[in-house]
């Protein structure tokens, strides 16, 4: 029996991808930035913009081989995003993303406010594409944004994404079903592959309800 209707299927965000070597756009920000990849030396930087307690958490992400790239506006970097080239955590859906050789996932990109509405996230997106294609051979990226980020939706799609699925969860008692709705202009094979790398090749997936204290 599924859940009621207070507990309806909810559309937690979107699926976007890439295949690269295809032209991508030429996107300037509105302001002056550089931009690069950056060294483990760069964590107290990182750290300044992620937030206070973060450098143990960047260090600890850099030594399992996430990449990290930066938009630097003068000494500061204003806006950051992480690559991950094998497997990652997929935020608070605690969903195992599993990718194979050539494909990369980015993720936990911010942009500090006061830089924001700059086109600096689709700028910085352009950039780790750019970089992904030309130095660690990645023939595909994906990337998620939540449903009710618009912001970062319209930057994501800004930097030559394509909108290929929404992941939906509707929690049934004590668990959670996840699964990958295909956006209607998307052929089903992207939607395929949007399955094998959130779901695991399976149509939906089961997952343990977060609780409160779990997420402390």
């Amino acid at each position: 029996m599924l859940a009621s209707a207070d507990q309806d299927p909810r559309k937690a965000g979107t699926i976007w991808a890439i295949n690269l070597g295809e032209t991508l756009p030429v996107i300037l920000p509105a302001c002056p930035a550089v931009f690069s990849s950056l060294l483990p030396e760069a964590a107290g930087a990182l750290a300044a913009a992620m937030g206070p307690g973060s450098q143990p958490e960047i260090r600890r992400r850099f030594a399992a081989g996430r990449r990290c790239y930066a938009a630097w506006v003068g000494n500061e970097i204003a806006s950051y995003g992480w690559v991950s080239f094998d497997e990652e955590i997929v935020g608070e859906l605690d969903l195992r993303l599993r990718l194979l050789c050539g494909e990369a996932y980015i993720w936990d990109c911010a942009t500090l406010p006061v830089y924001r509405q700059q086109h600096l996230y689709s700028a910085l997106l352009n950039y780790i594409l750019r970089e992904l294609s030309a130095r660690e051979h990645v023939c595909r990226v994906w990337i998620g944004a939540n449903l009710d980020n618009i912001a970062s939706q319209r930057g994501i799609a800004r930097a030559g994404f394509l909108r290929v699925a929404n992941l939906l969860v509707e929690r049934v008692l004590a668990v959670r079903l996840v699964w990958a709705q295909g956006a209607p202009e998307v052929p089903e094979s992207w939607v395929a592959e949007a399955r094998r790398v959130y779901l695991g090749n399976r149509d939906n997936v089961w997952l343990e309800a977060v609780t409160h204290s779990q997420t402390q």
